[in-house]
């Protein structure tokens, strides 16, 4: 029987797995081939399956729902299938109950599988009035009430219409809420988890409710099994996250158009709501350290916390001040911890007014803490906090420093101890010194942390060969640390700096060396590949941005790069991500003199162009290519044909994740700045896809947040791309082979100012591109710009901008354009003049020298062309904007004229 189970289970996985997969291209494939079945067949297959439902096996009616749901996912929205929402809305009222239950999960499967706008407002009405008759508390079975209060959190997104009706919407609150009081924990755990989703879907409808959330959420909090209290304290995490959105968008006015205004629930329920979180910090668990992937009520009590502090700011330390007080010192360390805890949540969110007096006085305890402190949960808290302080209360930003001469020392001491502490402790410590460290980046030319720089870089290494360096993060942690250590250094300590080189090299060359490893080994070697790869990258960074240190780091060069070669190659198939990026470092170091490498490195620069499958790898690799461009500029043209087929292949392939698109892009762009004129043959290939890619992103009508920022993505990296091919032909003899896509870049400007969509970085770019039409085309493009339905509005906008660089490309633009539209570029001008002394004052760039009976002067920084006694005379020169004076009035000026 049990096998016969399996088999049945087999086979609806293996129908499932037929319909759809993770992977974009593979599903679009899955899909074409379902829709491609003959009818019988379909018809068929979905009959078995609605029968299936009926089974009196759990399994086979489970898997059934998730089937047919992905077929109703593939069907629907091809208006294929219209009866399947009437005939699973008729098994609710049939009997037994377990067909009830199928139905319930195939209408959540369905709707979270499902865009609501394919089911017509009817049957969402229906589906909703199901989903909620059967989480009634008068629904006698559980196994019912739980499949409908899951498929009711996936059908909120459909409910919109439902929700704006006050009758409608009291009803599914008062069923949901009433369903968080089910004596089965698991109706409880679901009902809350659809409370949060109303929180982030349904914010604006939820102050009538708000009272009566906070009592049923407090009960479970204080009362309730830990899966139940967890959503519980859930639901107010994300309601912070909505005010601190809206806060964030709005900045506190909501006179003006905000669609949302902020109903300050968090604001309101502070009296109540911070006692409550702080009450769940003292419920950790002994082990919640160790456990990398640990949650438990007393973590969610302290985020919750934090999100509370930034939603509302100093109202919060006056609250959370007596907790902290009454039990930093208490013998228990759970009292300790708790205290420590509340103290680090809510230092994000306050003015550094409100918290800089309370940490001076807490700073000298806390290091005191870090070593003396029995009890190791309270360590590791401790170090968290300290981080959290000099993250957010350190740094050139900040009025009051917390951190003098005085402590400074004391601070670093402390750490470094704390760096040979347990795992958790030291892992903590580092990232208490990244942040330390990051509040003197701009600090030169000399760091309160230069005296201590030799001896913080080699605590950091000597972590790195723990032997449980592998704990907690904490290899990965000390290489981050000493990463920001050396970048947030100054020239004072470059010396030491350039002898970590060897040193680093060194480890690097040791993981390369040929021994047999097993699966487990090699991943845990190519992790610390990454570290070092990273390690050295942020060094050739640093000593690659100054002349001196540049040159003596040059002697390393050859060394390095036969590192990183070595590395690509002990990974066969796949090229590593933080080899790649230390090279693209490595070529702008370099200069034209990474030429050298390029013979051997560009196997693995095409290696990492094509792999789609780690397409954060592919997207990396695109931006070492506008490295290697700007470090190589013409020489890298032996190469641009590989690369260029490469990426177009890339740009057509449905393989390849968007998200690498708008690099792509922004790649022709540095290519073309690189190769000049050169990028001719590859004109006829690239403008095509940036038409239609800047097409595609002008369709941005009700767009969510995600799709509207990788939109901007994408039409930066395509602007990008005009930018650099413009520039690249700029004042080369092939610059009119760009006039026939001149229109269609405006047309797209045009198209983005409309949208009123633009991001500042977008608006930038598109100014930009604006300017370097008129700069590279002149009067070409000058007409069709005066011609453009918004230039002028748009040129006008960013002159105005608040955005110093917006504003500064609008100048620059504003010069080119006002010189493309005075301009005539003409292949020869004629002077007609009778008998007179006839002047023509000349812009820039012109001949020199006589012509005919006149002659061509330098005048001024223009020319000026003199005739004498001269019926007629062709001066063959390219001219702009012309004056013409005369002592008499018989000149005629023609200009344009055909001159052989």
């Amino acid at each position: 029987m049990r096998s016969l189970i399996d088999s049945r289970k087999l086979a609806g996985l293996i129908l499932k797995n037929a319909l759809d997969a993770k992977e974009q291209h593979r599903k679009l494939e899955l899909v074409q081939r379902w829709l491609s079945l003959d009818n019988n067949v379909k018809g068929q297959i979905k009959a078995f399956l609605l029968k299936t439902l009926a089974s009196p096996v759990p399994d086979a009616r489970s898997t059934a729902s998730q089937v047919i749901a992905k077929i109703a996912g593939i069907e629907l929205p091809q208006r294929q299938w219209p009866e399947l929402i009437g005939s699973l809305l008729s098994n609710i009222h049939q009997l037994p109950v377990h067909v009830k239950q199928a139905t319930l999960e195939t209408l959540g499967y369905l709707c979270e599988e499902v865009s609501p706008d394919v089911v017509e407002q009817d049957h969402v009405n229906k589906i909703l009035t199901a989903v909620v008759q059967g989480m009634n508390a008068s629904e006698g079975n559980n196994d019912v009430r739980l499949a409908a209060t899951r498929a009711l959190y996936n059908a909120l997104g459909f409910a919109q219409a439902n929700f704006s009706n006050d009758m409608e919407r009291d009803y599914i609150m008062r069923v949901v809420c009433e369903s968080t009081l089910s004596p089965e924990v698991k109706i409880r755990q679901a009902s809350f988890e659809c409370l949060v989703s109303i929180s982030s879907t349904y914010y604006e409808k939820l102050a009538p409710y708000i009272q009566d959330i906070f009592n049923i959420t407090a009960k479970a909090v204080r009362e309730d099994e830990e899966p139940v209290a967890l959503q519980a304290i859930e639901f107010w995490s994300s309601i912070c996250d909505e005010e601190i959105d809206i806060l964030e968008e709005y900045g506190g006015d909501f006179t003006g158009d905000s669609e949302i205004p902020c109903f300050y629930f968090i604001k309101q329920a502070l009296p109540a709501l911070v006692p409550m979180l702080l009450e769940t910090l003292l419920k950790q668990e002994e082990d919640q350290d160790q456990d990398e992937g640990a949650w438990n009520i007393a973590m969610a009590g302290g985020t919750c916390l934090g999100l509370v502090a930034r939603t509302v700011g100093d109202d919060i330390v006056q609250l959370v001040m007596p907790f902290i007080e009454e039990n930093i010192t208490k013998p228990d360390w759970r009292q300790r911890e708790a205290a420590t805890y509340a103290f680090g949540s809510i230092l994000e969110g306050p003015s550094p007014d409100k918290l800089t007096p309370l940490v001076n006085v807490a700073l000298n305890f806390m290091l005191t803490a870090l070593t003396k402190d029995p009890n190791n949960h309270v360590k590791d808290t401790t170090a968290w906090t300290l981080g959290r302080i000099f993250e957010f209360l350190h740094g050139s930003t900040v009025d009051t420093p917390i951190i003098t001469q005085a402590n400074c020392q004391q601070i670093v001491t402390v750490l470094l101890q704390s760096m040979k502490d347990v795992a958790n402790v030291a892992e903590k410590a580092c990232g208490a010194l990244y942040f330390l460290a990051q509040g003197y980046e701009e600090v030169s030319p000399s760091s309160p942390l230069t005296p201590y720089f030799q001896e913080i870089v080699q605590a950091l290494l000597t972590v790195t060969h723990r032997e449980d360096a592998g704990e907690s993060r904490l290899r990965t942690a000390a290489y981050e640390t000493l990463n920001e250590v050396v970048r947030c250094s100054t020239d004072e300590t470059a010396p030491m700096v350039l002898q970590l080189v060897p040193v680093i090299m060194m480890e690097l060359h040791n993981t390369l060396e040929g021994q047999k490893l097993s699966s487990d080994e090699r991943e845990k070697q190519g992790e610390l590949q990454g570290l070092l790869c990273g390690c050295l990258q942020v060094i050739i960074q640093k000593l690659g941005s100054s002349e001196p240190t540049k040159y003596v780091f040059m002697q390393y060069a050859d060394q390095i790069m036969g590192l990183f070669l070595r590395v690509f190659a002990c990974r066969s198939a796949t090229v590593h991500e933080e080899a790649m990026l230390a090279i693209g470092a490595l070529a702008y170091a370099t200069g034209p003199d990474f030429a050298k490498y390029m013979p051997e490195f560009y196997k693995y620069l095409e290696m990492g162009l094509q792999n789609f499958e780690e397409y954060q790898v592919c997207a990396v690799t695109v931006g070492v290519v506008g490295d290697i461009c700007r470090a190589l500029e013409d020489k890298t043209l032996p190469y641009c044909d590989g690369i260029m087929t490469q990426l177009l292949k890339d740009l057509s392939s449905n393989q390849l994740h968007r998200s690498v698109k708008p690099p792509i892009f922004s790649s022709f762009g540095d290519i073309a700045l690189a190769i000049g004129e050169n990028f001719e043959k590859y004109l006829m290939y690239a403008m095509p896809m940036l038409q239609s890619a800047a097409e595609l992103s002008a369709q941005t009508a009700d767009a969510d947040d995600e799709m509207t920022e990788y939109t901007n993505s994408l039409r930066n990296g395509i602007l990008e791309a005009y930018s650099g091919i413009l520039q690249g032909f700029k004042n080369s003899p092939k610059t009119q082979l760009l006039i026939p896509y001149a229109p269609h870049i405006l047309q797209f400007l045009d198209s983005m100012y409309m949208e009123k969509d633009m991001d500042d970085v977008v608006m930038k770019t598109a100014i930009g591109v604006l300017g370097d039409l008129a700069d590279t085309l002149g009067s070409n493009a000058g007409s069709l710009i005066q011609q453009s339905l918004s230039s002028k509005d748009f040129l006008n906008e960013c002159l105005s901008s608040d955005d110093h660089m917006i504003k500064e490309s609008a100048e620059w633009a504003k010069l080119a354009i006002s010189r493309a539209i005075s301009t005539t570029e003409v292949t020869g001008l004629q002077v007609v003049t009778n008998s007179c002394i006839s002047t023509v004052s000349l812009g820039s760039r012109f001949c020199h020298g006589e012509v005919g009976g006149g002659r061509i002067e330098d005048v001024g920084g223009g020319s000026k062309y003199k005739s004498v006694n001269t019926e007629s005379l062709a001066v063959c020169c390219s001219l702009k904007w012309l004056t013409s004076s005369c002592q008499t009035n018989q000149t005629a000026l023609v200009i344009g004229s055909e001159v052989p």
